[in-house]
């Protein structure tokens, strides 16, 4: 179970790596059930990206794959192709959101929006570290 202290703890982790890189960023940690625990947007962060980030935090934990990985598979041709067309939109296929894991079990995630991929699955990994 992702509390709301642990979602603290990992947004603290996630807004320390992303002042480290210099990039104002949306970060989002949601629960087992993909719902939103904790939300921040950074100062400066892109308007567009909130709904992003809380976005990405639910694809991970609905498909308990980090969206990096998911994203190379949903190409043309590849066996999720067409998967961000799923779930309503509900689902992101950009780098930034992680599985968050207890005991070898995914039990929420973690969604990050800002940045360039690499940096989004930067910050996301040090979120994803505190817990």
């Amino acid at each position: 179970m992702v509390k709301l202290e642990d979602a603290r703890r990992i947004i603290t982790a996630a807004e320390k790596k992303a002042m480290q890189i210099g990039q104002p960023m949306n970060i989002a940690v949601a629960d087992a059930g993909g719902n939103l625990v904790a939300h921040v947007r950074m100062d400066g962060a892109w308007l567009g990206s909130i709904d992003i980030s809380i976005k990405k935090a639910y694809t991970s934990r609905a498909f308990d794959i980090a969206t990096k990985d998911l994203a190379q598979h949903s190409q043309s041709g590849g066996q999720f192709f067409g998967i961000h067309a799923s779930n309503g939109g509900k689902i992101m296929i950009f780098a930034g959101g992680i599985p968050l894991k207890k005991d070898g079990k995914v039990v929420g995630a973690i969604g990050v929006s800002g940045g360039s991929g690499d940096q989004d699955h930067a910050v996301a990994e040090a979120g994803a570290a505190a817990f």
